[in-house]
């Protein structure tokens, strides 16, 4: 792909965990990318907490998955408390999920990231270019010509494509001139995170939704804790700051000695580009959007973001498919991101109440409804992905395709590592000659799987089904249609913008 005239096919701008995956799965595709960053290593504190298992499952496909369990746990329960401490809400989470790992994961985010950037130090396509700045850019019908301010001065990088994964203050979106939607939530909270092997802390995560100080208590990686509280009006960030006042908000929790390793004050909104795209320009991540921390989905939905960009640019760089499929990026992403932001926002609308009586109004009404058997929070449930990336009108499609699993817990085997990167299509019986990558369930290395897939295909009346390289559903239907109508929406894409 590469050619002699670009330094590279993707400049990627920004080296935080949704740059340094795109890096990666761009890469693994055959793809060459030069990513830049202001900083000169990954920043050594906690700033994620969790991610769920399709990211896991991301992880799973790159081929860091057992290195970064060992910085993560399991999520536990999420509950939502009164501040008498009654029980308003629990949420358990499986420990196997649809994409074969448990629901949830609390980790320590520097040690992913530097997961991810030993991956892009082995590949001769990945280059990384630290205490480089983005000053600006330029573009044409053909490429980006990127401005780059480093120690040695200023230089420039032509590119193919270039992604903006520069964060929530992103200097590429501004070079743009692309402007965000507010939601118009905006909260500041102390977050405190703790080193705390030993101490005495409560094993499940918890939102106290208590008027008089709203506050979090949830799990990070192994041997680590996150307290979040709410500032109240006329506290400043100055003021919360203080150790003393730190010391007084943790003492209540009477949990022994544990070492405070970063204090810091957010605002917590939710905030989405109005754009995601411009040109051979696009977006990911907090540059794209930004949410409040309640359902955990923020590096989530950028690491999504991730997974749809680069498939779709290798497809286009490759030849496979028309430049307008990159359109069909933010048409996938924007809803799904939104779903995520306006739960995360009704959940901080029910831990914020700061007025007592609303509050005990709220806790009245959820107890009511727990006694009911009635869920008191809306369901995360995102609709599936529409547009032309998906067969329309196919069943199944747009929808996450489940990971069976097959054996014990310290031995499992993953559909994921027997099929490799997509696209797949998987039949009931052997594929027409000249299709896609194809597996039929009758292979002896669909044996452990076979009864899953089986079921699957039952379930939606399919003789198979084409599973794009994301592990979205195409479509499901019969073979040789769901070739001939993914290869159709790779070439006749329309432009939406």
């Amino acid at each position: 792909m590469r050619d002699g005239d670009y330094d590279c096919d993707v400049l990627i701008v920004g080296l935080g965990p949704v740059g340094a995956m795109l890096g990666v799965l761009l890469a693994r595709a055959g793809v060459s990318n030069i990513a830049i960053d202001k900083d000169t290593a990954v920043y050594p504190l906690p700033r994620a907490a969790h991610f769920d298992h399709e990211i896991m499952r991301i992880f799973q496909q790159v081929g860091i998955a057992d290195e970064v369990g060992r910085h993560a746990r399991p999520a536990p329960a999420y509950e939502f408390r009164a501040a008498d401490g009654q029980l308003l809400v629990r949420m358990d989470l499986p420990q196997l999920a649809p994409c074969g790992w448990a629901a949830g994961y609390m980790f320590h985010q520097p040690a992913v990231e530097n997961a991810l950037r030993a991956k892009l130090d082995e590949s001769p396509l990945a280059q990384v270019r630290l205490a480089h700045r983005f000053a600006g850019l330029d573009q044409d019908a053909d490429g980006v010509t990127a401005h780059i301010e480093g120690a040695d001065g200023a230089s420039s990088i032509h590119a193919r494509y270039l992604v903006g994964c520069d964060g929530a203050s992103s200097l590429v979106r501004e070079a743009l001139g692309i402007g965000l939607d507010d939601y118009r939530f905006d909260e500041p909270w102390l977050v405190i995170d703790a080193v705390a092997e030993g101490a005495r802390l409560p094993e499940v995560n918890l939102q106290v939704c208590d008027p008089a100080r709203p506050t979090t208590c949830v799990l990070m990686g192994p041997g680590r804790h996150r307290w979040e509280f709410m500032l109240l009006p006329g506290e400043t960030p100055e003021q919360m700051l203080d150790d003393d006042v730190i010391a007084a908000l943790l003492a209540p929790w009477d949990c022994g000695p544990v070492t405070i390793e970063r204090k810091a004050v957010y605002r917590f909104h939710g905030l989405v580009a109005k754009a995601w795209r411009s040109g051979r320009v696009l977006l990911a991540g907090d540059s794209a959007h930004q949410m409040p921390p309640f359902a955990g989905q923020g590096m989530c939905s950028g690491l999504r973001d991730a997974a749809n960009l680069a498939w779709k640019l290798k497809a286009v760089l490759a030849g496979d498919a028309d430049d307008a499929l990159l359109d069909t990026y933010q048409a996938e992403r924007e809803p799904h991101v939104r779903t995520y932001i306006e739960l995360a926002i009704g959940m901080g609308r029910v831990v914020c109440t700061l007025d007592p009586q609303i509050a005990a109004q709220r806790d009245a009404g959820m107890l009511a409804q727990r006694a009911a058997g009635a869920p008191p929070l809306p369901p995360a449930t995102p609709a599936p992905l529409a547009g032309g990336g998906v067969m329309a009108g196919a069943v199944g499609a747009g929808a996450l395709f489940p990971q069976p699993v097959s054996g014990p817990l310290e031995q499992r085997l993953r559909l994921d590592e027997v099929l490799g990167d997509g696209p797949w299509l998987i039949a009931r019986t052997a594929a027409p000659d000249g299709a896609l990558p194809a597996f039929d369930l009758t292979e002896p290395r669909l044996a452990p799987f076979r009864a899953d897939l089986a079921r699957w295909l039952d379930a939606h009346g399919a003789e198979a089904v084409l599973v794009r390289p994301d592990r979205y559903v195409f479509g499901a239907g019969e073979p040789q249609a769901l070739t001939a109508a993914y290869r159709q929406a790779l070439r006749r894409t329309e432009r939406t913008t």
